[in-house]
């Protein structure tokens, strides 16, 4: 080969691995509007447009999917996305047995080079933006956080809610309950915690639940706040609008596909294991859902807030520790 064509050669990407397809795990099945779907729906827009197959197991629980992981293993993706924060301890000790890389959730620690990433998505900017909302909705001065467990996902949009109602109306009230420390599936844990909430005042309720949340939305569909008047609801990660009966208020979406499709592109390129993933409002992948719920008024204020997060301007810091959610719901 002559210098010239050998400089070339040199200089063109260095793929380093050709991935024919990658595998998603989810707890429970992919119709939730929310965690699951929105993980399963991600993965296929990913596999799309980077031009690889998806091999989907879902409703797979909470328990040991150790089993299911080494099934998955056997068919030899590219990648396996472990879609629940319960799955970041098997996960990386069966793709170790079995030579495959594997994405974890909540577990950012576990970073491991050529093996294991971790994408902990915190949609905490969108979050405050939801908090911002729902001080300018609430009649009572009262809103409700209710959540599954206090996994880090749910704790950053938590305190951040918090931070966002506490600067648009230093005199609200933020109401705190926890179904459960694993709670993601339980809908009527989610119906009777919420139904507490609306019954100390709380006339928005941000739910955060997988499973749990249709509970939550069922609660608020039934039970009038104090004033007479209806509930409103902000839901998170899907767009529940197909089923809404008029209480959806908004809801902080997230898209994932960008997420794993930088993973696709990182084996790709051999970088994969260098980085973890988020998400943002800058670029689309959390966004707050527009519903006919919201004043053309209120929305537009609420979108120069999320303007100036986007500029730099205003910087919402991601807390996902229980403590801080506790201190931040406290006033503290």
């Amino acid at each position: 080969m002559s210098a010239a064509a050998l400089s070339v050669v040199l200089a063109l990407p260095a793929w380093a691995e050709d991935i024919s397809s990658i595998a998603i795990l989810t707890p429970e099945a992919g119709t939730d509007f929310g965690w699951n779907q929105q993980g399963i729906d991600g993965a296929k827009a990913a596999g799309a447009a980077m031009g690889v197959d998806v091999i989907v197991a879902e409703n797979l629980g909470y328990g040991d999917v150790r089993p299911t992981l080494r099934e998955l293993s056997e068919e030899k993706p590219g990648l396996i996305i472990a879609h629940a924060s319960g799955y970041n301890t098997a996960a990386p000790e069966i793709g170790a047995e079995a030579g495959v890389k594997v994405a974890i959730t909540d577990s950012p620690d576990s970073l491991m080079e050529g093996a294991v990433v971790d994408y902990t998505s915190s949609g905490h900017e969108g979050a405050y933006l939801a908090g911002v909302l729902a001080a300018k909705m609430s009649r009572s001065g009262i809103v409700g956080i209710v959540t599954s467990g206090e996994p880090p996902s749910w704790n950053s949009q938590s305190a951040a809610f918090a931070e966002g109602v506490k600067a648009t109306n230093a005199d609200a009230t933020v109401r705190y309950a926890v179904i459960g420390p694993a709670a993601y599936s339980d809908a009527a844990g989610g119906k009777r915690v919420t139904e507490s909430l609306i019954a100390s005042g709380a006339d928005i309720i941000f739910g955060q639940g997988n499973g749990s949340s249709f509970g939550m939305l069922q609660a608020v569909e039934t039970t009038p706040a104090a004033d007479g008047e209806k509930v409103l609801f902000i839901d998170v990660i899907g767009d529940k609008t197909p089923i809404d009966k008029g209480y959806l208020l908004s809801s902080v979406l997230w898209n994932l596909a960008p997420v794993y499709e930088e993973m696709i592109a990182d084996i790709k390129a051999d970088t994969f294991g260098t980085r973890n993933y988020g998400i943002n409002l800058a670029d689309g992948s959390v966004a707050l859902l527009q519903t006919p719920q919201i004043p053309d008024d209120v929305w537009a204020e609420v979108m120069t807030v999320k303007d100036e997060i986007v500029a730099g301007d205003l910087v919402i810091e991601p807390h996902f520790d229980a403590q801080s959610v506790h201190d931040l719901v406290a006033g503290e």
